[in-house]
């Protein structure tokens, strides 16, 4: 496979997952396509660290890396400050 059919699958992938976290949380996010798919990514990876270390596995699965990205999800929300329910408001580009 080449690097570039790796890159446009990855992306693909962390924008699945990226999106099914931002489904599990009620209320509207404003994140771009961009950054979903980071979501995606960092809730993987996470996932995949995890799993390495609890499980001693090589890989974490679609189910355990959407629970990533979910709470990477909500500590975005967080860091915004909104909570469970609530988005919060986007910082004021200036």
């Amino acid at each position: 496979m080449s690097v570039l059919a790796y890159l446009v699958l990855l992306a693909l992938s962390g924008l699945i997952v990226g999106a099914l976290a931002r489904l599990a949380l009620p209320g509207k996010d404003p994140l771009t396509i961009w950054q979903t798919i980071l979501v995606g990514l960092a809730g993987s990876f996470g996932a995949g660290l995890l799993s390495l270390l609890v499980f001693d596995r090589d890989y974490a699965g679609i189910t355990l890396s959407i629970v990533g990205a979910t709470v990477v999800m909500y500590l975005v929300r967080r860091r915004r400050g909104g909570g469970l329910l609530d988005p919060g408001t986007p910082p004021d580009r200036r």
